[in-house]
């Protein structure tokens, strides 16, 4: 980021020269400076990799819809070993070739996470083959340990990755038929602590796990330590690579492109600057009858499901929605009038009785929360829109990866240049108060604990009593930004309580003491955090 100088244009004070590097330095990974990983703070980054497990599946969430982008995302052997990571490689049977773009994953193994081997590094090379052939892909193997020899060879497996990909989109987009693709996907193997010091104190540290985060800690006291610090430092010979001022030469300097086209400077990864406002249709026209307060039952979601039919038909190339196999158990299967389940892989004659799925399909769904949430995330932060659905109880699978979001966006609303970008979008069903023949398996609200921990700023609570608040409620979250909106409602037939004039007022005060005659009724529709 520092050398193409992006970095340099957010933050004129790092200055492309000795001063400006000697600023980049001391505030790296240092309170109060910029972290060690790719926060939001830094131009090109959409993905914090302090908590492992969900690159893959951000990456694909940017591929979609985006049919000129390729994702390049680079996958330590450390976070290989994570549940989330090892669904999320089946993320490739989602890629449509028309109108997505494509994802290379890189599989760096440099053999050991923090003070272990690495699982994926230790077994043979032909059962490494194997799983990732039988994950779907089309694996390319980069090993060595030679840096000129692996440059060259790295430079050329891309070439041929990058060839393979452009031919699959091709046939896809000149025959008009989408199909399943075995995409391909590099396996780069390399020492851990590549160039570094081969021993401190006796101790194996290039190609062992001593290589991890910081191999030399001895650098201020050990006269010894200091030395070797220094030649591994001068063993990249900066004096060849900076002038007098400690600026990148001219040869060096030209040789990354220019504008947006460099790799800190995509639009992609400040998605807010390309992001279209969604298309929206009016909340009211889907509005339940109320003549009479709890006179009337209906299901809450189901209207709801009618008025994302068609945000859907409006927003054909920038909504999509996202939901573990529930979409139909929560009554929003309106949506298929529109856009029927994405389903590239195998086919068989049942399929068709139900009709709901399609190569052309814009619901996503997959049991796994983590990785339709990784997908949401990545969508969104690359300019898009989405909603998500599913049930109270399970929710709890992506705690985490609320808590790494909220914080993304807490840091980003801080930062004038990083543009608003839509909000997350959760809808919660099946609720702890109406399990019906699921029973205790199915309840845990505990899911809003977690949410009002979070920073005011970015968190909001929703908790629509009937369908016009549910629609009003709706409405909002997805004219919002830069928000995680979580909407509590039960998908099952209820009580209404309020007309749609009543139900807009409600919503909008946030919360409500109704009188019905000699009941008292608190309802709170909407709680904002502070």
């Amino acid at each position: 980021m520092y050398l193409e100088g992006t970095y340099s244009e957010i933050y004129p004070d790092v200055s492309l020269d000795a001063a400006g590097m000697k600023r980049l330095f001391k505030q790296f990974s240092f309170p109060g400076g910029i972290g060690s990983h790719c926060t939001p703070e830094l131009p090109g980054s959409i993905h914090e990799g302090g908590e492992l497990g969900y690159s893959i599946s951000h990456a694909f969430g940017a591929a979609f819809d985006n049919p000129d982008l390729i994702v390049t995302v680079a996958v330590g052997d450390g976070e290989a070993e994570t549940g989330p990571l090892a669904t999320s490689w089946h993320s490739s049977k989602f890629i449509n070739p028309i109108r997505d773009g494509a994802v290379l994953p890189i599989l760096h193994l440099n053999g050991y996470k923090i003070n272990n081997p690495t699982l994926l590094s230790r077994i043979p090379h032909e059962e490494l083959e194997a799983l990732f052939i039988g994950y779907g892909g089309k694996p390319y193997f980069v090993e060595g340990s030679d840096p000129t020899l692996m440059h060259q060879t790295m430079a050329e497996v891309m070439e041929n990755c990058i060839k393979d990909i452009r031919a699959h989109q091709n046939e896809a987009r000149t025959s008009g038929k989408a199909s399943r693709v075995h995409w391909p996907m590099i396996i780069l193997r390399s020492p851990k602590g590549w160039t570094g010091p081969k021993e401190v104190n006796g101790n194996k540290v290039e190609g062992f796990w001593r290589a991890h985060q910081v191999p030399l800690t001895g650098v201020v006291s050990d006269t010894e330590q200091f030395t070797m610090l220094d030649q591994w430092l001068k063993s990249y010979q900066p004096d060849r690579l900076f002038d007098k001022t400690g600026r990148l030469i001219p040869e060096l300097e030209a040789l990354a492109p220019k504008g947006s086209r460099r790799m800190s400077a995509n639009p992609h990864a400040n998605g807010g600057l390309i992001k279209r406002n969604l298309r929206m249709p009016d909340f009211q026209s889907y509005a339940a009858r109320v003549d009479k307060p709890a006179q009337t039952n209906a299901m809450n979601t189901r209207p709801l499901g009618e008025m994302l039919r068609d945000i859907m038909r409006m927003n054909h190339d920038n909504f999509r929605v996202f939901g573990p196999d529930e979409t139909s158990s929560n009554k929003l299967e309106a949506i298929y009038e529109v856009s029927k389940k994405l389903w590239l892989s195998e086919y068989l004659p049942e399929d068709d009785n139900g009709g709901e799925l399609s190569p052309d399909g814009r619901v996503l769904e997959m049991l796994s929360e983590h990785t339709l949430e990784g997908w949401f995330e990545g969508y969104v932060l690359t300019g898009r829109h989405g909603f998500f659905a599913t049930y109270e109880a399970f929710v709890h699978v992506i705690d985490s990866m609320f808590n790494q979001h909220a914080k993304w966006l807490a840091i980003s609303e801080k930062l004038s240049w990083r543009a608003p970008i839509s909000s997350i979008n959760l809808l919660i069903t099946s609720t702890v108060w109406r399990q019906d023949h699921n029973g205790f398996t199915h309840q845990d609200p505990g899911f809003l604990d977690l949410v009002v921990n979070k920073n005011p700023d970015v968190t909001r609570i929703y908790l629509p009593p009937d369908v016009n608040c549910l629609l009003s409620t709706a409405n909002h979250c997805l004219r919002s930004e830069n928000d995680i909106n979580v909407i509590v409602c039960d998908k099952q037939s209820h009580v209404q309580y309020l007309d749609m004039d009543s139900a807009i007022k409600h919503c909008t005060k946030g919360l409500g003491i109704w009188s019905q005659g000699q009941v008292m009724i608190k309802v709170m529709s909407l709680m904002l955090l502070w």
